[in-house]
């Protein structure tokens, strides 16, 4: 059976990496490094869940989430934000994402909401 995939959307390289080895055992990856690029993946592939940073270069990750939503696409989000986006992390959920996580997050606090998203 095909294990899950993620799109990991994040501008920063060490975020990326963490969550690969967080994650990267259990679930297909595939990364994006900008809004842009994460709007084309998940316009192009099947993915269980969607992980995007709130801050990224040329498009954010609530302009991504608007985006994907206004074209029916009904993928799960989960918003990652800095401290200070909280207000933009409570936006993003009235537009549809599932939950969102301060950075920098704890290991079992993002398998937890993974898990919770994904179910496994």
């Amino acid at each position: 059976m095909a294990r899950p995939r993620i799109l990991i959307a994040d501008d920063e390289e060490g975020i990326r990496e963490s969550l690969n080895l967080i994650l990267g055992d259990t679930y297909d990856l595939i990364f994006a490094h900008d809004g842009e690029q994460a709007l084309e993946k998940l316009q192009r592939n099947q993915v269980s869940l969607a992980i995007l940073d709130i801050k990224m270069p040329k498009m954010d990750g609530l302009q991504v989430l608007k985006r994907v939503r206004e074209e029916g696409v009904r993928t799960p989000v989960l918003m990652l934000t800095a401290y200070q986006s909280v207000e933009l992390a409570r936006e993003a959920v009235t537009h549809g994402a599932l939950d969102y996580l301060p950075k920098p997050f704890e290991r079992e606090q993002i398998l937890k909401a993974v898990k919770g998203i994904i179910g496994h």
